[in-house]
Order: C-alpha cells, then structure tokens, then sequence
C-alpha cells in the first residue's frame, strides 16, 4: 500500500478518472475503439483506487481491477458486488495491455458493452459506495 495521501490528491484522482470516460465515449463515437477501451479500463481502476484512499488512505500498486475490487471490498459494504459481473471486469481489465501492446483491435460491440456495464452497474456501485 502507499503511504496516506490528501484529500486534494484523492480527488485528482477521480477527476482524472472522470476525463477518462468522457474520452473514451468520445473515442467510441469517432470509432477508435481500442483507445476508448483504454479510457474505459483506466476511468474504473482510478475510481477504485480513489474509492479505496477514501476508506483506507492507500491502495496498492497494481493494475488489477479485480484486485482492487477485492481490496475496496474489505473497506467498503457492497463494493464486492462488482465481482458479480467478474467476466466484464477481466475484460475491462485486459484492454489494459491488450489495447497498449498487443496486436489486438477492439470491436464496436465490445468497447459498447464495456461502456453500459460501466453505467449500468459499476458507476452505481461505485458511486454508492
């Protein structure tokens, strides 16, 4: 885990995280799709590494959404819902490497259901938490 930060870095990172979903709606809508499955995967660990600052003052180092699930989880009531839907989140979690590094294209279709999971469960849940 880091060391405990301020609330005003805390906050930078849910604005940032927020930035990254605007992109990548926008990124979708211009048919970049592997560039808005990155914003995709990006917005959620950032809200949960806020979210996890907010309960425990820290997050760990990773780039697993599932790991910080499970972490937020242990901190936060309802957060383990999230693992309920633990296919999308590994999904979300892939485009990480898969939309940076690997000769990989994203589907329209794809990058859409990464998009309404996100508004349909994982920003309620969040947002909730």
């Amino acid at each position: 885990m880091l060391p405990c930060v301020s609330f005003e870095e805390a906050e930078l990172l849910r604005l940032r995280a927020e930035a990254f979903l605007r992109n990548a709606e926008r990124l979708y809508a211009e048919g970049e799709y592997d560039l808005a499955a990155f914003g995709v995967e990006q917005y959620c660990r950032l809200m949960l590494k806020y979210k996890l600052l907010l309960k425990t003052g820290a997050y760990p180092r990773t780039h697993s959404l599932i790991r910080l699930v499970r972490e937020l989880a242990k901190a936060a009531e309802g957060a383990g819902r999230l693992l309920e839907d633990v296919v999308m989140l590994t999904k979300i979690e892939d485009a990480y490497i898969g939309s940076r590094y690997l000769p990989r294209r994203y589907e329209r279709e794809e990058v859409e259901a990464m998009l309404r999971y996100v508004s349909e469960k994982f920003k309620p849940v969040v947002d909730g938490l």
